[in-house]
């Protein structure tokens, strides 16, 4: 059973000891390897899951088959997080794309917790807003950036969540993601690197002037983060 000074998610680290204690018991540690699907729309959720490390993408898909990130996550957050309001299906698709680690709770075992205990809910449904707030300006990213500065906000967003300037990223990757071909993610990153932003190379990716990169970036990024670190500490 793991020890709570112990935990890197986020989330986990802000409940209280008689919360965490009621989840403890739960926790099963598991591997997040690369393309690894948390939930696919609209069939059944077994899990909820609490990164402890590595990215992981909420998608949205089309009935053709499509897809564009939503939003992301890691070790701040916790996924599905429909199930903290009792749902067990959603109509996205979450995946992990850069491996990682992480604890997993049974939906029953979490449903039993927050019966148990209302605050248990309360850092979760403050992550909730956050995570929504995210969704509002990858919108806005979208619909008024191009795609240089949602690249860079993009990069930021990894950034934060591997606490490492070096991160295993493919062109492909960042293709899908962004919702661009991938051409246009080549371009974008030889601007950066031009900028002496980054420095990237295949598969990978470096931080190489984070400043730059928010400059960048301008508006698209900074509110979400500030409202995690608003509600629920600094990650």
């Amino acid at each position: 059973m793991p020890s709570q000074a112990d935990i890197n998610n986020r989330m986990l680290k802000a409940l209280t000891a008689d919360d965490f204690d009621l989840l403890a018991k739960h926790l099963e540690a598991v591997e997040l390897p690369g393309n690894f699907l948390m939930a696919e729309p609209y069939k059944a959720l077994d899990f909820v899951y609490f990164p402890e490390s590595g990215i992981g993408s909420v998608m949205a898909v089309a009935a053709t088959g499509q897809m564009a990130e939503a939003g992301m996550f890691g070790r701040e957050g916790f996924v599905p997080t429909a199930t903290i309001i009792g749902d067990d299906v959603v109509p996205y698709l979450i995946e992990i794309h850069v491996p990682g680690t992480g604890y997993r709770v049974p939906i029953e075992a979490m449903r039993q917790a927050t019966m148990k205990s209302p605050t248990l809910q309360v850092p979760m449904i403050k992550y909730m807003h956050v995570f929504a707030t995210q969704v509002a300006y990858t919108s806005l990213a979208n619909a008024k950036y191009d795609v240089e500065q949602r690249l860079a906000r993009w990069i930021l967003m990894c950034h934060d969540r591997l606490g490492s300037d070096e991160m295993a990223i493919t062109h492909e990757y960042i293709a899908l993601m962004l919702g661009v071909r991938r051409p246009s993610v080549t371009t974008s990153l030889h601007i950066l690197e031009g900028k002496r932003l980054i420095r990237s190379s295949r598969g990978s990716v470096m931080v190489r002037d984070r400043r730059g990169l928010e400059a960048l970036a301008a508006s698209s990024y900074g509110v979400p983060e500030l409202e995690f670190e608003r509600l629920l500490g600094k990650t």
